[in-house]
């Protein structure tokens, strides 16, 4: 290989990266569905640059996913996944995904599936899902989380969050701190004593 052809593909991979980069900062601050142009403005290249590169607005999310949301998902699972007390899995689990949506607004767009042809976003949300479900009925089988819930209102509680955090993000003096206590009321409202 050439010196230059090295230089060009060294060239080439500072590029990816840089616009890998951009496309984090820009996601985190706006969502997944923020225009292109805000990506390519970050990274100092055009937007066919960034199609030139990753193929699509798809490829370039599919190529930061991981980084963006689904590290940070891992995490809350493998935090849930330490619990003994079914009442702490449910409640912790829940607690760090709408968190998450609070810091992060591009998880608002994977769980909403803003984008449903990304296979990596549907990959997300179906496991998210499907341990949302496995800690329901754990909690349910134990008698702490009010038994007329059901999967379908879990789904709408989670989905729900996104609408709220979209509307706080609206509202200035919003804290972390007090979106978390209000959370507080949400959860105990979800145990079993509250259905007395």
């Amino acid at each position: 290989m050439s010196e230059a052809a090295r230089k060009q593909r060294a060239d080439a991979r500072r590029n990816v990266e840089g616009i890998r980069r951009a496309a984090l900062d820009v996601f985190r601050s706006g969502g997944l569905t923020i225009p292109l142009e805000e990506v390519a403005k970050a990274a100092g290249v055009s937007k066919g640059t960034i199609y030139h590169r990753f193929g699509s607005r798809r490829g370039l999310i599919d190529a930061v996913v991981d980084e963006l949301v689904a590290e940070r998902m891992q995490a809350i699972v493998a935090a849930v996944s330490e619990l003994d007390d079914p009442l702490q899995r449910f409640e912790q689990y829940l607690e760090g995904i709408w968190l998450l949506q609070f810091d992060e607004p591009a998880v608002n767009d994977v769980l909403m599936r803003a984008l449903p042809d990304s296979e990596p976003l549907t990959g997300l949300c179906e496991r998210a899902q499907e341990l949302a479900v496995r800690l329901l009925a754990d909690a349910q089988v134990a008698g702490v989380v009010r038994p007329d819930l059901t999967e379908d209102d879990l789904g709408h509680l989670i989905l729900e969050r996104c609408l709220v955090v979209r509307g706080c993000d609206q509202q200035p003096g919003q804290s972390r701190d007090d979106y978390r206590r209000r959370l507080r009321f949400l959860l105990d409202g979800l145990r079993a004593s509250a259905a007395n």
